[in-house]
């Protein structure tokens, strides 16, 4: 299933034991889209996808009903999507999306990481053509689907990959899904598809995956590179961490 794949299922074991940063991800998404589409569901594709997201990720009721509030809140700042660019110890290339309503406090924050840590945040573009940028869904599977029939009429849609995913036993929140990669401009046409033909979507978003041959590393190396990754995940106006160090 290729690197993309690899990569998605690194980021899902670490999900279980992030839930509040998951809520504060979605609610942060959820304010954004609401500024740029508006409240009204029918009309804005990306807030209904956080919407069933939020479900599928238990979201509490009240925290989404804040995230749509603080969009329509005159008195609450803007969030701003910022991506930061840089380079890790051991000259692991790292990408940061960030969702931040201070710039000055984020950029003071993210280069202090790279530099404790053994790293240097680069310009604008410096990493950011070493990954492609792609919509995934990921969709409650269904028995009566069948996976090469659906991925022949999604291709026609910008659909790249489609795979079953999940049911690994050993997870106690891991169910079996339907995958699907796509063209980073596709995400509304496939979309389009999916709710039109009654498929639940569990997930919709543009994710970023390396186009490079991950570098290997030794052990420790490897860990000192993982120090700074985890410092930038956990930080609160990070949204997502991208990186080209082999798993």
């Amino acid at each position: 299933m290729g690197r993309a794949f690899e990569f998605r299922k690194e980021r899902k074991f670490k999900r279980w034991g992030h839930m509040a940063k998951t809520f504060t991800k979605i609610g942060k998404e959820i304010t954004i889209a609401v500024k740029q589409g508006g409240a009204d569901v029918t009309g804005n594709p990306r807030l209904r996808a956080l919407l069933q997201e939020a479900r599928s990720e238990n979201m509490p009721k009240e925290n989404v009903e804040r995230a749509i509030k603080k969009a329509t809140d005159k008195d609450q700042g803007d969030y701003k999507e910022i991506v930061y660019e840089g380079y890790g110890p051991h000259g692991i290339a790292i990408l940061v999306e960030t969702a931040t309503d201070n710039n000055n406090r984020t950029v003071a924050n993210v280069r202090s990481y790279f530099n404790k840590f053994g790293g240097a945040l680069g310009t604008s573009g410096s990493v950011e053509f070493m990954f492609d940028r792609k919509s995934v869904f990921t969709v409650k599977d269904r028995e009566d689907v069948d996976l090469e029939e659906l991925e022949l009429e999604l291709i026609d849609f910008g659909a790249e990959e489609v795979f079953r995913d999940g049911g690994d036993p050993d997870l106690e929140d891991d169910p079996k899904v339907i995958m699907i990669y796509g063209e980073y401009t596709a995400m509304f046409k496939i979309q389009q598809y999916l709710e039109s033909n009654g498929y639940e979507i569990m997930s919709a978003k543009f994710d970023r995956f390396p186009n490079i041959e991950p570098k290997v590393l030794a052990p420790e190396a490897k860990e000192s590179v993982e120090k700074l990754l985890e410092k930038l995940e956990d930080d609160e106006d990070v949204q997502n961490v991208y990186h080209t160090m082999a798993l």
